[in-house]
């Protein structure tokens, strides 16, 4: 999902606040909560630069198919 959030962000198809919704998901579900969780839930839905920063600290592999059908109900 970052990739999708960092497409969205960059694309203007989604904005910072929906961002943060999602981490704030992911935080409640986490086993473990990772710096860059707490970074953009702690983040100011104004800041969509320094959210988009954060993003990129997220690991993972990208489900290429999963990506492109998410942007694909984007457009």
């Amino acid at each position: 999902m970052a990739e999708y959030f960092i497409r969205g962000l960059t694309e203007g198809f989604i904005d910072a606040a929906e961002v943060i919704a999602w981490t704030d998901g992911v935080v409640v579900e986490a086993a473990k909560t990772e710096d860059w969780m707490l970074d953009i839930s702690s983040a100011s839905p104004e800041d969509r630069m320094g959210v988009l920063h954060h993003l990129h600290a997220v690991q993972g592999e990208v489900d290429e198919a999963a990506l492109a059908a998410l942007l694909a109900a984007k457009k």
